[in-house]
Order: structure tokens, then sequence, then C-alpha cells
């Protein structure tokens, strides 16, 4: 769906030239990397302002040397109200402008509170939206019809009548990573969620196939202790010259490597984000999430649509989305797995073939390798 057809009629653009700005985006890591285009876009409108970002503790990492950010408010855990309300009263009307990138509640109270003018979404549901109507300057509606997470958040530069940035800004380390001297493919097996895996036999006919081609396999991964377990004790299967850097490496030198790397491969998670955003030629394996709302953002793409429908697999630049096969039809459900849980299977992930992968891989290594960020 177009933005034009979803801004509200009272909806007039701003004129405002603000000094500092502030950022909310209180989700998850994926979110974190998937609103930098719009922080770019607030920076090269504004060059002068100070751009700050309220984000949780946990995520801060995926901003890590960001050029376009002043600096990083972090939020440890999930704050009670008290320290909740003392947070804001220490941000009270700090900002000339303050964005909430969430229609959640939390969020809109940051945006309404810390911001002389105060901007951000509401939900499509007056009994939930009125209040927030009401306490922020200016609003977007987020319906369930929504578009892609980065047009989504674009959507307040037409609000704001700044011209949008549609480039993702990967996380920079000034520490050095680990030196490896073969040409090497990234696999980040483990998301962070169950119903997003990928079977094993999978990966291990995967890893078996970069072999082959001379690649060494480099695995990646949290440092969760849950996920760590299962990496090891998958690669006692693999062969023993692959590299686990799982738990080891920063955000920023998660980038790096894998912005060096022949290629990388991984679940709907924000790692395969933020590989897409380096450049890197990147197979993003998806299940019961929409693509037209969550795929990858490609390299270089700057379009004000969707780069991957809902529906079926293939390329846009440097990603390959593949989807999974269910013989039920009923991709993208949007639901978590087969059991409508975060610990369930996904059977059109469990139906998805190693050859099915290994056959675009393929394909791709003969095609011309994209031109990457550097």
């Amino acid at each position: 769906m177009l933005i034009s057809q979803r801004s509200m009629p009272n909806q007039k653009p701003l004129n405002i030239q603000p000094k500092r700005i502030l950022v909310i985006t209180l989700r998850y890591l994926g979110d974190t990397l998937l609103v930098t285009p719009l922080i770019s876009s607030l920076k090269q409108a504004y060059p002068d302002a100070e751009i700050d970002v309220l984000l949780p503790a946990s995520n801060a990492g995926m901003l890590e040397g960001n050029p376009d950010i002043h600096r990083l408010l972090p939020v440890t855990g999930k704050l009670g109200g008290l320290a909740f309300g003392k947070l804001l009263l220490s941000l009270f009307r700090r900002y000339d402008l303050a964005i909430s990138t969430q229609a959640g509640d939390r969020p809109t109270l940051c945006a309404a509170i810390t911001g002389k003018t105060g901007i951000g979404f509401v939900p499509d549901d007056a009994t939930k939206a009125w209040w927030k109507k009401v306490l922020l300057n200016r609003w977007l509606v987020f319906g369930a019809d929504y578009d892609h997470a980065v047009l989504e958040n674009l959507r307040f530069c037409k609000l704001l009548g700044i011209a949008p940035c549609y480039r993702l800004t990967p996380p920079q380390s000034s520490t050095p990573i680990p030196s490896i001297t073969n040409p090497y493919a990234v696999l980040h097996i483990m998301p962070q969620w169950r119903y997003k895996q990928w079977h094993a036999d999978g990966w291990r006919e995967l890893v078996a196939f970069l072999g082959r081609q001379d690649l060494q396999i480099v695995l990646t991964g949290s440092g969760n202790p849950a996920e760590l377990d299962a990496l090891r004790e998958l690669q006692q299967r693999l062969p023993s010259d692959v590299i686990n850097l799982a738990g080891q490496l920063s955000l920023g030198q998660l980038s790096a490597l894998i912005g060096k790397a022949r290629l990388f491969v991984g679940p709907d998670t924000g790692i395969t984000h933020l590989a897409a955003a380096t450049g890197t030629l990147t197979f993003a394996l998806f299940g019961p999430t929409d693509p037209e709302k969550w795929a990858p953002w490609p390299y270089g793409y700057s379009e004000n649509k969707t780069p991957f429908p809902s529906r079926g697999s293939g390329q846009v630049h440097n990603v390959y989305l593949l989807q999974g096969q269910t013989e039920q039809n009923c991709l993208p459900c949007q639901l978590e797995g087969c059991d409508r849980n975060r610990n369930s299977h996904s059977a059109c992930l469990d139906q998805l073939s190693g050859a099915r992968v290994i056959d675009v891989i393929a394909q791709a290594l003969q095609a011309k390798p994209p031109v990457t960020s550097g």
C-alpha cells in the first residue's frame, strides 16, 4: 500500500527546524537497525541537529559507530512505573522533536513528554488511539495493513516535509575481527526463537556444499547459553575445520566480518537484516513471517515500495529470499509457528529442503558478485 493512501487528511507537514531530536525505538534488535533510514533522513534534512536514540540497552550495539547519532540513551530491562516516570521527568521537553517509531503506550508517552513537538504512530483502534492523538502533535495510523518496516518509518518524512533516505546503516567497530585468510561464508544458524529455525539436516548439507566450493565456514550467533549449547551440539556433526565465533563478537565486529564474507545465510532474524545492509550476498530463510513487511532490506534499494511480495522466493540486489514450503499453502501466516508459540516448530521451514537452498546459492555463486559497501 502506498504511503499517500494512509496519510491522514489533517496531517500537514510540520514546518520546524529542530536542533535536538529524539528517536524512540523500544522493540527488537532488527527494529533498531530498520529505523536507521529514518535517522539518516533526519540528519540529511537537519545536518546541524543532534539526534539521540532511546532504546533497550541490549540493542545499543546495533547503532555502534553510527555517524548520524549524537548519543544513545539505553534503557536496561523493563522499567517499573516509578523508574519509567523518573526517566520521563529527566527528559521532559529536552528535545525540539521526539518521534515514536512504535504505537505502544510507553513509546507514545516518551514522544509526548520529551519533545516540544511529539509525533508517532497510533494503533488503528479508536478505543486505544484517542488519548495518543490528544497527546501527540502529529500522528500516523499503524494499521493491520502496514507496509515494510523501513517504509513505515519513512512515512514520518512526509509528515516533516523532508526527503527520505532508504539506506540502512550497519554498526561499525574499531576493534579488529579475527583474521580469516581463506574466502569464507558466514552462517547464522540459531534465531532467537524456535519457530524461525531451519532444520539441522539442511544446515549440514549446506556446510558440505560450501566446503566443496572451497569456502571456509564461519558460524556466528548470540551469547545466549541455550543458543550456544545448541550450536555446539550441531557443530559436533560438522567438519572439524568449521570456525565457531558465536558469542565472541560485538555487533560492529560482526558487521565487519559479514561485510568481508563471500556470502551469508541466515533465518528471519536481526542479523540477517544486518547482513543485507553490509552489501554482502545474503540468503534469507523465511517461514511464517511476511516478507512484504519484514524481508531484509537490499543494499542500494531505494524505491518507495516493498522489495519482496508476501508469497514466493526471489532476488532483489544482494538479497535472495527463500520462502519455506508447505502443502497447506498457508504462507505467510504471520503466526509464531504451527503450535502458535515461539518454541514451536514451523512446518514450512521443516519442509524447506537443503537441495533447494543449495541450488539457489549455487546459481548465485556462478553469477557476478554484487558490489558491497566495502
